[in-house]
């Protein structure tokens, strides 16, 4: 297994969701990890949510990559597929103001197909960033393997928890929120490339630099 980083300096990305929430479940520990070592300049960009809801992903921004720009457009939670041109556009729209680095967004494979919309559109619209597509624990049961790791400390992996639940008091009540489902997913793919907790992600498209 071989190391790969990101190049060095300030890195800019952009957190893209169908749903609240979805960001910080499938890759707040990598965001924890990254803000505790390199300068980073995040986008969040939700396409639904209802105000309350709204409100919770924007606490959760600031608290996993505080001074993070937070933006959310007013979509149909659950029938993205039938405001295709919306949600198309809204991303070109936001496209045109920011550059990302590194791209994180839905699975392709994802069974919801609000995330699978998202997913499908970002490499349409950012064709020169690096995607990675993360993964969202969900009653379809649709996991797949993953083609990149992220290690996350002991630390930030209960640290995610710990925000998940304080950001998002709406959601606690659910069946399969608590701590042993974040804690789970973090722990496999923590065993799948030797670390204890690690947040796993799969990238289509990668380019190898094999020179200085």
């Amino acid at each position: 297994m071989i190391a790969l980083g990101l190049p060095p300096g300030r890195v800019e990305i952009l957190c893209l969701g169908a749903h609240p929430d979805d960001i910080e479940i499938a890759c707040g520990g990598f965001l924890l990890e990254l803000g505790a070592q390199r300068e980073v300049r995040a986008t969040f960009a939700t396409l639904t949510g209802s105000p309350t809801r709204r409100e919770e992903a924007r606490a959760a921004a600031a608290a996993f990559v505080p001074g993070a720009d937070v933006r959310f457009w007013d979509l149909p939670d659950g029938r993205l597929p039938a405001h295709w041109g919306e949600s198309k556009a809204g991303l070109e729209q936001l496209s045109r103001q920011i550059s990302p680095d590194l791209v994180l967004c839905p699975s392709r494979d994802d069974a919801h197909q609000d995330h699978r919309l998202v997913a499908e559109l970002v490499t349409t619209v950012w064709r020169d960033a690096l995607v990675l597509e993360y993964e969202i624990p969900k009653w379809d049961g649709d996991l797949r393997p993953v083609t990149h790791y992220v290690p996350v400390s002991r630390e930030n992996a209960l640290r995610k928890v710990e925000l998940l639940t304080a950001c998002y008091p709406s959601q606690v009540g659910r069946d399969w929120w608590d701590e042993e489902t974040f804690l789970s997913i973090m722990r496999l793919r923590g065993i799948e490339c030797r670390q204890r907790y690690a947040e796993g992600f799969v990238v289509r498209k990668a380019v190898l630099a094999v020179g200085a």
